[in-house]
């Protein structure tokens, strides 16, 4: 293999054993470096000791087709919120019996969907209301993301395209447009049971028609400029919003990930006389649809037509933050943090003081990015924190074969790299084009880089990859996106190609967020530890040496004691510190999407254990505990994906013959108690 300077480097299984075994780490005793949570699970550097964590302790649930949410025989599920409930008494809730008969498209349905918890719910972030003496226990505001729509679980088919039902209907864009962005309901626990406060003062719908400021570097830049906007300041609309975060200042991030899915007729805007050339370039890296959207809006809205509105999806693909606890502040598109996929945004308070927000980019090939802040967090004064992520610097990963690696800083510099020559006439072009300027710098493409969490007991960073199966098994150039790369398997993407994802363990460099180098290690390659060969030992993973059946389980050596787990997405952390992770898309034995938990740290560290497992068609998404650890949020993001309203797969939550609504659901021990113990 050969480094960024040419030479030959060492291979990769030697540099691998001339590091520590996961044996000889817990002989040895090392700890790990400790900081400490708050009651968000936010936390900053600090002097408290981190313990080894242990299995958690519940019987694990076999994997399961089951129409259904299965859990541990100790532990039941309160029904928050789903699709279609109203957050005020002057909305009517939605009637799923008759959305065969065009319940979606009357006149009306828009409206009233604005005032009703949107569509396919993904992130959860749990803000307390009360007080710290009450540790917001009983009461509390959600932040839910909804993502996306599933036309055919929402309308009647009649044979149309997508095309052609939005242009004879064309109140179903609106209702679209109605259904996604994020949703904000109050929630309080009473006899024990969660539920959605209607009437609250808190409670509202931001879609993709709320008008929303624009902060940061790329605030009023010419790529931000359109018809309807002239200034580049205010944009309307967020959409495609996955995964999320807070702020230790108690504010809501959420991420724009799949916009490219809304936009359609490129193949127009290249035929156009006009040089277009820049703006189609930029567009390539994000794959815009070359004719008809994948919801086809542009039917409707001349916004997302690109032969109209070519700057338009310049707008989206940020991170957006939300006070959820001020209806009246406008949202903010945090420019400052770059422009991708986003699937999240996790906050860090660094020793120094500096925020640094931890991201991936969901996408094959793509990359993970940290941002660190200019300033520093304020724990006084919320107002100071305000605009805290306007100003500071991006950076993206390397992972190098010795184990090490670095944040590559994407900053315009006349010298270069990222300079005119280059494509960036200023930062906020390096911002907006964050995936070309990643990539000149030599970040490495990662298997779908999805959810990025600190561990609050250790500080480390965990990256969940969730799959790629265009990772070839040997080294290949090819075309990908619009840039030229090797698709072959790497050091940290060490499987082609990689059906069932695996997770990434990162150590800042003197336990410092704010740091320039790191190490990392695989933690976790996805699989069935039963139906194939498990690894225990780091030095044993060599790319392009293992393939799909191949798994590692942080090192765990019991395979009767491990289940399987494939496509993981969102992850979490209890206040142990314990790994929970969600899936989305194929699990071994095609079985059905789930929840797993295991330990990153002490004997058991690796031990995966399966906590949930979803109706038919569902991802599951959130993975957000209450401040107590006794309550654990989970999103049923698309329930009886594949099928149809004529031919529902799945009838959850609402029982045999009805159908399947996306839904917030809040787990708990029978009796009170720490989830997971």
């Amino acid at each position: 293999m050969e480094n960024d300077s040419g030479t030959t480097a060492p291979a990769f299984a030697t540099l691998l054993q001339q590091r520590l075994t996961r044996r000889q780490l817990l002989e040895a005793g090392v700890a790990l470096a400790p900081l400490a949570a708050t009651t968000s699970l936010l936390f900053s550097a600090s002097e408290a000791v981190a313990k080894p964590s242990t299995a958690p302790g519940f019987k694990p649930i076999a994997a399961t087709g089951a129409d259904a949410v299965i859990l541990p025989d100790n532990y039941e599920y309160d029904l928050v919120v789903r699709w279609g409930d109203s957050l005020f008494a002057s909305t009517p809730d939605l009637d799923t019996s008759k959305l065969a008969s065009g319940a979606l498209i009357a006149k009306d349905a828009a409206a009233h969907q604005a005032g009703q918890f949107g569509f396919n719910c993904d992130a959860i972030h749990f803000f307390p209301l009360g007080g710290k003496s009450k540790g917001g226990r009983d009461r509390g505001i959600l932040c839910v993301n909804n993502e996306y729509i599933t036309h055919e679980l929402m309308h009647a088919s009649a044979g149309n395209t997508l095309l052609e039902f939005a242009t004879l209907h064309p109140q179903s864009v609106a209702l679209a447009k109605a259904a996604q962005g994020v949703s904000v309901i109050e929630i309080v626990r009473e006899k024990g049971a969660w539920k959605m406060v209607k009437n609250s003062r808190f409670n509202r719908r931001i879609t993709a028609e709320t008008p929303i400021d624009i902060g940061g570097p790329a605030r009023g830049a010419a790529l931000m400029k359109t018809n309807a906007d002239k200034t580049g300041t205010r944009v309307l609309g967020t959409f495609a919003n996955c995964a999320g975060g807070e702020t230790p200042w108690g504010t809501y991030l959420t991420a724009e990930e799949n916009i490219q899915d809304y936009f359609g007729n490129l193949d127009k805007l290249r035929r156009q006389p006009q040089d277009h050339s820049r703006i189609v370039d930029a567009h390539s890296r994000f794959r815009m649809n070359r004719r008809t959207s994948l919801y086809a809006w542009e039917a409707v809205d001349a916004r997302f037509d690109l032969s109209q509105e070519p700057n338009e999806p310049f707008r989206f693909g940020w991170i957006v933050e939300i006070d959820p606890t001020d209806p009246r502040r406008a949202p903010i598109k945090r420019t400052a943090l770059g422009r991708f996929a986003h699937e999240g945004a996790s906050p860090v308070i660094a020793k120094n003081g500096h925020l640094a927000v931890y991201m991936g980019d969901d996408d094959k090939f793509e990359f993970i990015y940290k941002f660190v802040s200019t300033s520093r967090y304020d724990a006084n004064n919320r107002a100071a924190n305000r605009d805290l992520l306007d100003s500071g610097i991006l950076y993206a990963a390397r992972f190098d074969a010795d184990g090490k690696g670095a944040w590559l800083p994407l900053v315009f510099d006349e010298r270069g790299p990222l300079n005119a020559a280059a494509g960036f006439n200023d930062q906020a072009e390096v911002l907006i084009k964050a995936r070309a300027a990643a990539h000149l710098l030599g970040a490495t493409p990662m298997d779908r880089p999805e959810d990025v969490e600190a561990n609050p007991a250790t500080g480390r960073i965990y990256i969940a990859c969730t799959r790629n199966e265009n990772r070839t098994a040997e080294a290949a150039q090819s075309m990908y996106a619009g840039r030229v790369l090797n698709t072959g398997p790497d050091a940290a993407n060490p499987r082609g190609a990689n059906p069932w994802g695996h997770i990434i363990e990162v150590h800042e460099t003197d336990d410092d967020h704010t740091s320039l180098t790191f190490t990392w290690e695989v933690f976790l390659l996805a699989g069935d530890p039963a139906g194939g060969k498990l690894l225990t030992e780091l030095s044993e993973i060599q790319p392009g040496k293992i393939d799909s059946a191949t798994v590692y389980y942080g090192g765990y050596a019991k395979v009767s004691e491990l289940s399987p787990i494939g496509s993981p997405d969102n992850i979490g952390f209890d206040p142990a510190g314990n790994l929970w992770i969600v899936s989305d898309g194929t699990q071994p034995h095609d079985h059905n999407n789930g929840c797993w938990v295991c330990p990153t740290t002490g004997p058991d560290r690796g031990k995966l254990q399966q906590f949930l497992s979803a109706p038919i068609g569902a991802e599951v998404c959130g993975c957000q505990f209450s401040p107590d650890g006794e309550t654990l949020f989970i999103s049923i993001q698309h329930p009886g994906e594949g099928g149809t309203v004529e031919a529902p797969k799945s009838h959850w939550p609402d029982g045999p013959g009805k159908q399947p609504r996306p839904s917030v659901i809040a787990i708990r021990k029978k009796g009170g108690g720490l989830i997971g113990t």
